[in-house]
């Protein structure tokens, strides 16, 4: 059982909102879509539930074609980022309600329900009201209503994104193990997010949109380690990638005439000329031997702080460990770890990465 994209392409006026979209999903899988805001993930989304219909470009499903199946037909379930409960109902009557809809036998209805508020960890809370359950138990009880149905294409779009951080970050490992117990019933999952902490930790299958188009699809290790692209990088990581000019001369990286470093040993098959270098924060430190930077921002976050530095006109943001004061314009030192250093064409296509990735 697979769905197969071809082609998909929906177009308003001068802008492409899909733009030669295509791909294959197999069951037993989980797929994150990432992209920024606008991307086209809820679009795609969208026209995989059949709510959206492409201008060019066709969907399959098992070998159907999904555009000549009624959108009540489809072995489809979708929870959207505005999860819709019904206050009126509790919540078993809740995820209940589209099995009645379709008027399956009571004792097939307890079944799945019971089923799926044990998968979302809500025993023991079918007869509460709606009103009385938290943000994130709300979030749950739209879920274990997707789940029920037992569809076949399960899709989510950013369901955890109007939750507060922590919330998020409890739901999220929650959610893996649905997902894994989900997907291991030959079901397909398709999870959108904006957050690449969030797409990396749900591993599987990643599916990486800027503008309309999927511009890289790989496995969360392949994307994190060989990023096909500056847009790419600058998408799936949070703070994005560090990005800066330079030229590799006479076996060292020049960034301007103070910064200065060996090559390290993964470049030895560039040649020499221009490049756009990517180093992530978490690369960066501060050491007495560094180049000199000075202080535009230090952003404390739980137990690590994010200094944004800048040296004339590269500025860059590190990663440090602990939380650490600093002044605005204050003078510091700054360590390129080079063995994590990226190497992308002045088109943006990956030249040479860490782990072995040459384009």
């Amino acid at each position: 059982m697979s769905l197969i994209a071809s082609n998909l392409s929906i177009k308003h006026e001068k802008n492409f909102h899909l733009n030669d979209v295509s791909f294959s999903m197999s069951k037993g899988e989980i797929y994150t879509i990432i992209g920024r805001t606008l991307a086209g993930k809820t679009t795609l989304l969208k026209t995989i539930a059949g709510l959206i219909s492409p201008d060019s470009g066709g969907l399959t499903f098992d070998g159907h074609d999904f555009g000549s199946i009624p959108v009540w037909k489809r072995e489809i379930a979708m929870v959207y980022q505005q999860f819709i409960n019904y206050p009126h109902l509790t919540v078993y009557q809740n995820v209940a309600f589209p099995l009645k809809q379709r008027g399956i036998q009571k004792t097939e209805i307890n079944r799945r329900v019971i089923t799926a508020l044990s998968q979302v960890g809500l025993e023991g809370f079918g007869d509460r009201k709606i009103q009385a359950l938290s943000g994130g138990q709300q979030q749950r009880v739209a879920l274990a209503r997707s789940l029920v149905k037992e569809a076949k294409i399960v899709l989510l779009d950013e369901p955890l994104v109007n939750l507060d951080y922590k919330l998020r970050e409890q739901l999220r490992e929650e959610f893996q193990g649905i997902f894994d117990t989900k997907a291991s019933e030959d079901s397909i999952l398709i999870y959108s997010s904006t957050d690449p902490v969030e797409a990396m930790q749900l591993g599987g299958q990643i599916l990486v949109m800027d503008e309309g188009r999927i511009i890289q699809q790989a496995s969360a290790k392949e994307i994190y380690e060989n990023p096909i692209s500056t847009k790419v990088s600058q998408i799936t990581n949070d703070p994005a990638m560090n990005l800066f000019d330079g030229r590799i001369q006479d076996g060292c990286i020049v960034l301007s005439p103070e910064i200065k470093f060996d090559l390290p040993s993964h470049f030895n098959g560039l040649p020499q000329g221009d490049f756009t270098f990517g180093l992530r924060a978490a690369a960066i430190s501060l050491d007495d031997n560094g180049f000199p930077f000075s202080v535009e921002l230090s952003e404390i976050s739980g137990s690590e702080t994010f200094l944004h530095v800048r040296h004339e006109g590269l500025k860059i943001v590190g990663l440090l460990n602990l939380v650490q004061n600093f002044s605005v314009g204050e003078k510091v030192s700054v360590r390129f770890d080079t063995k994590h250093l990226y190497a992308f064409a002045p088109d943006g296509r990956l030249k040479s990465s860490p782990y072995g990735g040459l384009q």
